[in-house]
């Protein structure tokens, strides 16, 4: 396949899944949500990933979650379903139902928990890039997997038939830079800052752009690519330091979460700005009062609320 046969770029936010306060699936408040999000004018949505709880959630409401999404987005952005498993067989259970569902594509992370070697790891990718149909965007989630993907490892997986594209959230700068300049006429790869660095890849390389988590500010985030692509550089710069401000407030150079559940905080903020954002599904619990202080504040300083 390779990174031309897929048009993903720009922002493509990680987003939430809407429970209501019983834990339930809401599919309405999911189908807002995503309305709201299409007309704040996102390249595209990630659904059930990790701010989309995917490990809480049973298939039967996948299916349901994804209907909705098809049902709002497809043939409008690029929708891509997060198919993370502990098994191949469960990823390309969830694969099969995305494409019979007209997703873009998929993402995949190495399973969780197990800390498995890179040797396991490439296997795993490899298999389910055998069984699939469905572009895959490999994840690199070092909190959640307990591996930052080296350069050797990516290097193979970019080189698998269904691999187009690569989610590389790791904290280390240079093994970013090192990814993108070695993978950049291969894959597309997302993790683009959203500072004056990622502005010059974004202007001389070409970058395909951010899978972003949750679009806490809306129009703001596409807007940041946008700028980019108009020449409209300190446009772009105003909304990379609003982007970083949010980020720096609520979360750690690895991306976890500074005082609760990356999910928690991201529905928090979404509720307080009058948008469906839900409640999380336990074991994640809805911010205290402290928390929610934290959150507001910030919301406040960005003139959100």
């Amino acid at each position: 396949m390779g990174k031309y046969s897929v048009d993903w770029k720009g922002y493509i936010p990680a987003i939430t899944t809407n429970f209501n306060r019983a834990g339930e699936f809401d599919s309405e408040g999911m189908r807002a949500l995503v309305r709201w999000l299409l007309g704040q004018g996102v390249h595209g949505v990630v659904t059930a990933g990790t701010q989309g709880e995917w490990f809480a959630m049973s298939f039967e409401e996948k299916a349901s979650l994804f209907s909705v999404v098809s049902e709002e987005l497809k043939g409008k952005c690029t929708i891509i379903a997060g198919c993370n498993g502990f098994t191949v067989d469960e990823v390309v259970k969830n694969a099969e139902l995305a494409e019979s569902l007209g997703f873009d594509g998929i993402l995949l992370s190495a399973p969780a928990y197990m800390s498995l070697t890179e040797r396991e790891v490439y296997q795993f990718f490899s298999d389910v890039s055998d069984r699939v149909y469905l572009p895959i965007c490999v994840y690199n989630w070092p909190p959640g997997t307990n591996l930052d993907m080296s350069f050797e490892l990516i290097s193979k997986l970019a080189e698998l038939e269904k691999v187009v594209a690569l989610k590389h959230s790791t904290p280390d700068l240079h093994s970013f830079v090192q990814v993108f300049y070695a993978m950049k006429d291969k894959i597309r790869v997302f993790g683009v800052p959203v500072n004056e660095f990622g502005i010059s890849l974004m202007k001389e390389e070409n970058a395909a752009g951010q899978m972003g988590a949750a679009a806490i500010l809306g129009s703001e985030h596409p807007q940041f690519f946008n700028a980019i692509w108009d020449g409209d550089y300190e446009t772009a710069k105003r909304i990379g330091s609003r982007d970083s401000f949010l980020m720096q407030s609520w979360f750690t150079p690895d991306l976890t979460g500074r005082f609760a559940s990356a999910q928690a905080i991201f529905k928090e903020a979404l509720n307080l700005q009058g948008l469906p954002g839900g409640y999380p599904r336990q074991p994640i619990l809805p911010l205290d009062d402290s928390g929610k202080e934290i959150v507001r504040r910030t919301l406040e300083i960005l003139g959100k609320i």
